[in-house]
């Protein structure tokens, strides 16, 4: 049965892995030059980045995104949708495998495979992009790059890939179970991949690790000041090395949270075009002579590993209830 398996496989792995290792070979080349230059520039390293190495590192980071999608759709749904959609499954089931056997070899070789093409992608990228990482957690300047806890270059990075791997996988598994067509499990998959990838970002992996806070005033040269929603809202940009802020909340002089008054919207209005600057500062200090201070919530960059080990769990979690559901589907379920 594994070897049936493997038959059955082999071209998607081969395709997959070939990709993983012209990546790879690339990065290898062009990593100890990007090594060398931190330790000689710092945390300016990220001043000093050719644009070349630019380009790699915003391709890796897309590539290991892509990744657990692509085996979601390609290698996921596809793997049980198409044995139903033919009939070929009842082949095995008459040879004496069970179905239980069946799920279990084909679920097992797949996520094996997924989280290895993953992980070594993962690795690979990780690797390559230390250097411009440890300048950001050093005070590099994040206009071009990202920290590592900023949610985008998060699942990039560590073990997670690995992870989401293995949960696309097995949810493309169960989808092919439940729809039996191909080309709908492939589009379902994706979109509910792509869906569970933007709500634990936003909603559950700012709770997996306790928050650190840091109350800064508002006054003209303190930290970054950005205004939202037609000067309702303000954002804080403290300088926090590698940090992620998750929520912000505006406090006024006595220590509650409040919402900015509208004297703020007041002072920056005028009848053509934005406030100067000038008129910017003395708002703010406005603003601020009034008490009013932003609390600033976050993640500090010491919790990377944390909330790695944390969303791993969760993702691997929930691709074990998908593998129970899938063996209950396919016991009672399908005929």
């Amino acid at each position: 049965m594994i070897w049936l398996t493997w038959r059955q496989f082999r071209t998607q792995a081969a395709v997959m892995f070939a990709a993983v290792a012209a990546l790879a070979a690339t990065l290898v080349v062009t990593g100890p030059q990007l090594a060398d230059l931190y330790r000689a520039a710092g945390s300016g390293l990220v001043d000093q980045v050719s644009s070349s190495d630019q380009t790699l590192y915003y391709t890796g980071l897309l590539v290991v995104l892509a990744v657990p999608a692509v085996i979601g759709m390609f290698w996921g749904a596809p793997l049980i949708a198409r044995e139903l959609e033919t009939g070929t499954h009842y082949l095995a089931w008459n040879q004496g495998v069970t179905r239980t056997r069946w799920l279990a070899t084909k679920l097992g070789l797949g996520a094996a495979a997924s989280m290895t093409a993953a992980g070594l992608t993962s690795l690979a990228v990780s690797w390559w992009s230390s250097p411009i990482d440890r300048a950001v957690n050093g005070g590099g300047a994040t206009d071009t790059y990202f920290p590592r806890l900023d949610p985008v270059a998060f699942a990039a990075r560590g073990v997670v890939p690995m992870a989401h791997a293995a949960f696309a996988f097995v949810l493309g598994v169960a989808l092919g179970l439940v729809i039996r067509r191909t080309l709908p499990a492939m589009a379902t998959t994706f979109a509910l991949y792509a869906t569970v990838q933007i709500v634990v970002p936003m909603w559950i992996r700012p709770h997996l690790s306790a928050t650190d806070q840091t109350t800064v005033p508002i006054e003209p040269g303190g930290a970054p000041i950005s205004i939202q929603e037609g000067a309702k809202q303000i954002v804080a940009h403290p300088e926090v090395p590698g940090a992620w802020e998750t929520s912000q909340q505006t406090l006024n002089a006595a220590g509650q949270p409040s919402t900015v008054p509208s004297s703020f919207a007041d002072c920056l209005h005028t009848e053509s075009g934005p406030p100067t600057l000038q008129q910017f500062d003395r708002c703010v200090a406005d603003l601020g002579a009034l008490g009013y201070k932003q609390q600033v919530t976050y993640q500090p960059a010491d919790n990377f590993w944390a909330l790695q080990w944390a969303e791993t769990g969760l993702y691997l979690g929930l691709a074990l209830a998908l593998t129970g559901f899938c063996a209950w589907w396919i016991r009672r379920r399908v005929t």
